[in-house]
């Protein structure tokens, strides 16, 4: 994509590199550059998240009265860009992009004033209790009960899929509080004090070997009702508010970087003819064709953050983001592990920065791994990334989405 930006643009493009040259240390970096899904070594996140926030780039599409900045779509898009380009991990998306926006929308003058300050310096991290074990997808079939007890709610039930229970200290859930004709009907949305009597994690080991999704139970938990986000029995509309913030965002860039030094790595990497990978053809029309539907991809992302600072409803675009942006990782990844050849086949996640602790594994005291990092990372990315068609609302929910809203069918 061809960028046509004016001084403004382009002095706030200087500064922000210069902010992350100052700012982002190798070890940061690091930890971006070796991530091994979206959720990086989180550490590295929470430091960068407080070195952002100092400057007061934690959260910059929130409102300016929450501590958001007053930038234009073109800022917001350089910001994210170069960020992406110069090795900055992701931040936590649970607090700060998923449930404060909720909170801001949704929450009362108390609520806001005592979680958002908090959200933008780590001082609460929040993780999501959506899915159940009988309710994925199929997210209003949810079971989880809270039953009426005076000031407060009683919560039994669980949560799965729950990212970095173990490191989170407060849950927004979707719970079950009355029954409705419409499964969507009696479900309200509370935010829960993880550090208290009656809540069991249990780590779930996924495929790439990392425990970073766990299972959380409640056994009659007490939620004050003041902690309740919108009304009782509308936690719906709170929901589906959020979701479109979990689906939507700007995934083009990150992609396009994958995808350069993917094409840098098969420069060097010999191909099945012994020349460089990049020179063989179906490799490189693979390739190719992942990075022009990536620059389409950052087209459909940037009008869509457009409607949204307009203020528009960005509506079944965030399902159609959320099904583009996944597929082409997921493309993306198969290519990297294409790429890594038979050292690709190797499990040495000591060489990477997994977003949680791999069970089981004792990596060798010499630190040595096979072959370069990429080719280390590459497996590990490729098993994390089959869930990203999945996380979210799957993508055949969101192709449901598409053609009940979008085509009439």
């Amino acid at each position: 994509m061809e960028y046509d930006w004016s001084e403004a643009d382009l002095a706030f493009r200087d500064e922000v590199r210069a902010f992350l040259d100052a700012e982002l240390t190798p070890e940061i970096r690091r930890a971006g550059r070796l991530a091994t899904s979206v959720y990086p070594d989180h550490e590295a996140s929470m430091e960068w998240q407080r070195i952002l926030h100092r400057k007061g780039w934690a959260a910059p599409h929130w409102p300016v009265e929450h501590g958001g900045q007053n930038w234009s779509l073109t800022q917001h898009h350089i910001f994210a860009r170069e960020s992406t380009l110069a090795g900055a991990p992701a931040l936590s998306p649970m607090g700060i992009r998923m449930v404060a926006p909720a909170i801001i929308a949704f929450g009362t003058p108390e609520q806001k004033e005592f979680f958002l300050p908090r959200i933008l310096t780590g001082e609460v991290f929040f993780c999501q209790g959506y899915s159940e074990p009988e309710a994925g997808s199929d997210l209003a079939s949810l079971r989880m009960a809270a039953v009426d007890d005076g000031a407060d709610f009683v919560c039994t039930g669980s949560k799965i899929w729950t990212t970095h229970a173990t490191e989170a200290n407060w849950i927004f859930c979707l719970v079950r509080t009355t029954r409705g004709t419409k499964k969507q009907e009696g479900i309200t949305f509370v935010l829960i004090d993880m550090n208290q009597p009656g809540i069991e994690i249990r780590p779930l080991v996924m495929s790439s070997g990392e425990e970073v999704q766990n299972q959380v139970f409640f056994d009659g938990v007490r939620v004050p009702k003041s902690n309740v986000l919108g009304k009782i029995d509308e936690g719906w509309t709170v929901a589906k508010y959020l979701l479109v913030h979990e689906r939507g965002g700007a995934a083009a860039p990150w992609l396009q970087v994958l995808a350069q030094d993917l094409a840098d790595a098969a420069a060097e990497q010999p191909g099945p003819d012994g020349r460089p990978l990049i020179d063989d053809p179906a490799f490189a029309a693979k390739l190719a064709d992942v990075r022009i539907r990536t620059d389409v991809l950052e087209v459909l992302e940037y009008r869509t953050l457009a409607a949204m600072a307009a203020g528009k409803n960005p509506g079944p675009a965030s399902s159609m983001l959320k099904v583009l942006g996944t597929e082409l990782s997921q493309q993306l990844t198969e290519l990297a592990l294409e790429a890594a050849g038979p050292r690709g086949r190797v499990y040495q996640p000591h060489a990477a920065m997994p977003g949680g602790p791999v069970a089981g594994y004792t990596p060798p005291a010499d630190g040595y791994h096979s072959g370069a990092e990429w080719q280390a990372v590459a497996p590990l990315r490729y098993f994390n990334d089959r869930a990203g068609s999945i996380y979210a609302g799957s993508n055949e929910i969101q192709r449901n989405i598409l053609a009940k809203a979008a085509l009439g069918l």
